[in-house]
């Protein structure tokens, strides 16, 4: 039953008739307040009145890993006016690890891209969009004054006019204008200033034309035999042309290198003395930051071991015939896991105050991508087959070089293994990723040629094929002994395929 109303009254009556109900916020924002009536009221007598419209569902930035500290707005999948449902994904987001998608918790309209696709570091709690409720002027919304610009937003970069025109000629002017710019030592600066002389009545003789102590106290000699008069030089005024120099600043030493270089201009060959300034992602800054304090707060411990492959080389073989494809890096994961079962002294974490056993063994495995290195995760491995292995690390490197992985694919671990042998590294040392303790860096396999003696005592002459593994530990949780003993034991599963059936 349609019902048309013709209201007088004041919006406290307004209130009574009508009432209010709460609605459910996007991601972070709570609390939006929206007018509402029975079916088929017609509202169009007050629909443009603007104390009738509700506010709006504020779309903030969301924390989508525990390290993120701020993210990037790689596409919005959602235009403003399009209608929005729980559950439709709004836009991609970069985080510190990969590209997660933004998804909507309630019904509306789209009405505000406040953030702009391309968006680069913007800080959690951020506003980036708003939805309004359905029948509601989407195309008027405003932005609550509560909610700040979210800075920093860094656009995609555009090719533009360098301004070193504009800041480059100041500054010669006033290297110019006076003396020449000779580059003191401290010590040689104290000399001068308390003897009232000046670098350009001496010659430099120090490395890129560095005034040394030496060279002032040369002038310091020379003042007191007569032949330099003390003094004092002045900045001369800017309108002095260059050509009015003193002939002694001509004169003195030639420094090819500029004291300030010019900024590169983007999309232009580099000048002599300049740079180009590369663009850091999110994940190679949290990259950056977190080998920064594995290095420096966690204490390194390095042990090495070479592995004979001949068993497991066989069996790969044999695999291969019946068509399971396998690498031997799965079998280094599986021995790897099988190790930490035997040993789970081994699978703990540092919290902070002490070590913490953990109750499942998932290994992290790197993995290379264009935006940096990232560890998906082998769940329970220890209970995994080989060929299970395998075909989750061939669907989660897939998943990371696309940069889909789900956080909950690349969050914790218990052990991280680091595999550089198809690269053609014979060994390295790897750095632990917190709070793990440890992490095993692998080399390449290589044939080597070893006497061996048979059950007669005859010796001869075979070949090996042989990797060297580097393990990583955090000395306050894994010492030096127990890291010993678990490459004695990892040695023996690698070379005993049948221990990891």
């Amino acid at each position: 039953m349609a019902a048309s109303w013709r209201l007088g009254c004041d919006s406290l009556l307004l209130r009574y008739f009508l009432g209010f109900r709460g609605r459910r916020s996007l991601g972070l924002a709570k609390g939006a307040v929206l007018l509402s009536v029975g079916r088929g009221a017609s509202w169009r007598w007050f629909h443009s009145a603007q104390w009738l419209q509700g506010d709006p569902i504020k779309i903030l930035m969301p924390s989508l890993s525990p390290t993120m500290e701020q993210g990037n707005i790689v596409k919005w999948l959602k235009k403003e006016g399009e209608a929005v449902s729980a559950g439709d994904a709004l836009c991609e987001i970069e985080t510190d690890k990969a590209v997660v998608t933004l998804d909507a918790n309630d019904d509306g309209i789209l009405a505000k891209i406040v953030v702009e696709e391309g968006a680069k570091n913007i800080r959690l709690g951020s506003l980036i969009g708003l939805i309004v409720e359905e029948g509601e002027d989407w195309k008027h919304v405003e932005i609550p004054k509560d909610v700040g610009s979210p800075s920093p937003v860094t656009k995609p970069a555009v090719p533009c006019p360098s301004p070193e025109p504009q800041i480059a000629s100041p500054v010669k002017k006033e290297h110019t204008a006076g003396m020449l710019q000779i580059r003191l030592s401290p010590a040689a600066r104290n000399i001068l200033e308390k003897h009232a002389l000046n670098a350009s009545q001496g010659t430099a003789t120090g490395p890129r034309g560095i005034f040394t102590k030496e060279d002032a106290l040369n002038l310091v000699k020379l003042k007191q035999m007569g032949k330099i008069t003390e003094t004092r030089a002045a900045p001369a005024p800017p309108s002095i042309p260059t050509a009015s120099l003193p002939p002694q600043a001509t004169a003195g030493p030639s420094y090819p290198r500029p004291m300030i270089p010019p900024v590169s201009t983007p999309g232009q060959p580099n000048a002599v003395g300049t740079f180009t300034e590369i663009p850091a992602s999110n994940i190679r800054r949290v990259i950056a930051k977190r080998l920064t304090e594995s290095k420096s707060t966690v204490p390194h411990a390095y042990a090495t071991a070479d592995c004979d492959l001949g068993a497991v080389l066989k069996v790969r073989q044999d695999l291969v015939r019946d068509d399971i494809k396998v690498s031997v890096n799965d079998f280094i994961i599986k021995a790897a896991a099988i190790t930490l079962q035997q040993m789970p002294g081994v699978n703990v974490s540092w919290d902070g105050d002490g070590p913490k056993q953990l109750p499942s063994i998932d290994i992290s495995v790197a993995v290379a991508t264009d935006k940096g290195l990232i560890t998906p995760i082998i769940k329970d491995a220890a209970a995994k087959g080989i060929q299970e292995i395998a075909n989750s690390i061939k669907a989660l490197s897939k998943k990371a070089r696309d940069g889909k992985l789900l956080p909950e694919e690349y969050q914790g671990g218990s052990f991280s293994i680091s595999n550089l042998g198809m690269f053609g590294i014979d060994e390295f040392t790897a750095v632990i990723n917190p709070p793990q303790a440890c992490i095993l860096a692998v080399g390449r396999f290589r044939p080597v040629l070893r006497l061996t003696e048979d059950e007669e005592g005859n010796t001869k002459l075979e070949r090996h094929q042989l990797i060297t593994v580097t393990m990583s530990s955090d000395s306050r949780v894994v010492d030096d002994a127990l890291a010993t003993r678990f490459l004695e034991s990892f040695k023996a599963n690698l070379e005993n395929p049948i221990r990891l059936a």
